[in-house]
C-alpha cells in the first residue's frame, strides 16, 4: 500500500532492556544502541492511503505510534506496543490485515506555519489513554549518517507483529528521513504507560519530519 506521513514527531525515551523484555515476545532480539533500548510516541498525520494502482485519493487521518526496535534473523525492524487512528476501517483494517494492535482513538491536528498543536484521547476496548503536545521542527532537515543514534531509531524497514503464537513481518521502503530537530512542549502523556511501559522523567531526544512517501507490503508469516 503507498501512504505519506507528514507532520511526523519522534519523541524518544533511553530505557534499560529489562524494562521491555517482558512487554516484547520472547521470539523476537531486543535492538539495543549502546546499551539502551528506546522506546518512542510518535504522532503524526497520515494521508494518501491507497492500494498499488490507485495514483490519487485514499484514506488520511492521524494516527500516533509506540514504538521500540528488535531484530530477528539479523533483520532489524519496529515493534508496535500500540497504534492509535482517527479512522475506524483503518483500525479495522490494520487489525485484520496486519494483525497490529489498532485502536480508535479520537484525535485532532491544527497547524501553525511549521508548529502542530497535537491531541489525541483513546478510549477502546477499554484501553484509555492520551496524548497532548505543541512541537516544531528547529532545524534545517538532513539524513541520518550509518552508525549514528539516529540512523539506528530512524532507518528502519520492516515492522513485526504477533498473534495467537503466529510471527508476520511487512516490508517496508522509504527514501532516508529527512529528519530535523525539533522542540516539544508535551503536556500530556499516557500513551506508553498504557502499554505497561514507565517512561523516564528525562526529556525525550526529539526529530521531526515534514512528509515521507513509503509503502508497506502485505506481511508475510514466518516460521
Amino acid at each position: 500500500m503507498r501512504q505519506q506521513w507528514n507532520w511526523l514527531l519522534f519523541a524518544h525515551w533511553a530505557l534499560p532492556p529489562e524494562a521491555l523484555r517482558p512487554l516484547v515476545p520472547g521470539e523476537l532480539a531486543l535492538d539495543i544502541f549502546e546499551g539502551r533500548c528506546w522506546v518512542a510516541v510518535t504522532p503524526f498525520h497520515l494521508s494518501g492511503l491507497r492500494p498499488p494502482g490507485l495514483s490519487f485519493g485514499g484514506l488520511s487521518f492521524p494516527e500516533l505510534n509506540v514504538r521500540t526496535y528488535v531484530t530477528l534473523d539479523g533483520k532489524p525492524g519496529v515493534y508496535f506496543f500500540s497504534l492509535d487512528a482517527g479512522s475506524v476501517m483503518a483500525v479495522f483494517g490494520a487489525r485484520t490485515i496486519y494483525a497490529l494492535p489498532y485502536f480508535y482513538a479520537r484525535m485532532k491536528i491544527e497547524h501553525d506555519g511549521d508548529a502542530v498543536r497535537y491531541q489525541c484521547r483513546r478510549s477502546h476496548l477499554g484501553n484509555v489513554a492520551e496524548f497532548q503536545a505543541h512541537y516544531r521542527p528547529v532545524s534545517p532537515p538532513r539524513t541520518s549518517m550509518p552508525g549514528t543514534l539516529e540512523h539506528f531509531l530512524s532507518e528502519r524497514y520492516c515492522l513485526y507483529a504477533v498473534e495467537a503464537g503466529r510471527m508476520y513481518r511487512a516490508q517496508i521502503h522509504h527514501l532516508p528521513w529527512p529528519l530535523q530537530g525539533a522542540e516539544a512542549e508535551i503536556s500530556r502523556n499516557t500513551m506508553a504507560a498504557a502499554a505497561g511501559i514507565r517512561l523516564p522523567d528525562s526529556t525525550p531526544l526529539l526529530h521531526f519530519a515534514r512528509a515521507l512517501e513509503v509503502l508497506v507490503w502485505a506481511p508475510e508469516r514466518l516460521k
